[in-house]
Order: structure tokens, then sequence, then C-alpha cells
């Protein structure tokens, strides 16, 4: 029996995979647990559009994730810390202090997805990654100056 895998099964396929598998493991595993459901005409076609719907998603994410890390990269951020001697930072610049700032030029990002080695803690000028898509890194260039 032909089937269509609705979620990813280890041994099987990924999701939206045509399979050949034994009638009884279909109809008393795969369908009950929604794992699968019958690959005839219509579910077929409903997979195809899906995919291309998906594609076009995903396309439409790329541009927009480019579009957004050039916009990164024509910002330049400046932000302030206290100082104690020796110019040592009271605490350290994390990812969201650089999200909060970026957000203040109109910017909406995600903490999560800018990408800091580890927390900034001197004075200076620092170069950010933030990974907007699976292939898109912007990049966000930081001045960090005493208050």
């Amino acid at each position: 029996m032909k089937v269509i895998l609705r979620k990813e099964q280890e041994k099987l396929g990924a999701v939206g995979t045509l399979v050949e598998v034994s009638d009884g493991y279909a109809r008393n595993f795969l369908i009950p647990k929604g794992i699968a459901f019958p690959a005839n005409e219509g579910n077929v076609r409903a997979l195809e559009e899906e995919k291309k719907q998906l594609h076009r998603r995903e396309n439409k994410q790329l541009k927009t994730s480019q579009h957004l890390a050039a916009e990164l990269e024509k910002l330049s951020l400046t932000i302030k810390v206290k100082v104690g001697e020796d110019e040592k930072l009271f605490g350290s610049v994390t990812s969201q202090d650089i999200a909060d700032a970026v957000k203040e030029n109109g910017i909406e990002l995600d903490k999560r997805i800018i990408e800091l080695p580890e927390p900034i803690k001197a004075l200076g000028f620092y170069t950010v990654e933030a990974r907007l898509h699976p292939t898109v890194t912007g990049k966000i260039k930081i001045s960090v100056v005493h208050e």
C-alpha cells in the first residue's frame, strides 16, 4: 500500500514522502496514529500543492531575510555602558542589549538569532552576526562606549 507520511518516521522517510509499506502496517499503525495517510489521487494532488506553497513561502522568507540583512549592514549601533577603573565594564553587553538597540532603530530582531560567541566585556568596536535564515547572515556593527 502506498502512503504519504505526515510525520518523519526514522526508517521510512521525511514528511511528505510517498512510500510503499505493507497493508497491515499502514492500516493498523501508520494511518490510525496519524503518521501517514493513504496515497490516493486527491491526497497526492494535495501534497503537490502543499509542496508548491512551501516552496513559495521559503522563497519569500529568503527574500525578506536578504532585505533585512542589507538593512543591518547599513546600521551602526552605539551602546553606552557604565565602566569602572581601567575601562572595565560593569556587567557585559549581551544579545538582549543588542536586540534592544536594533529595535530602537526600527528593526525587530529576536535575541536568539544574534550570534554572540561570548558576552562583550570591553569597550571597542565589534561586528556581530545575526542568523536571519539558514543561508542568510546579517552583520551588525556595534560600538561600545562609556556613558
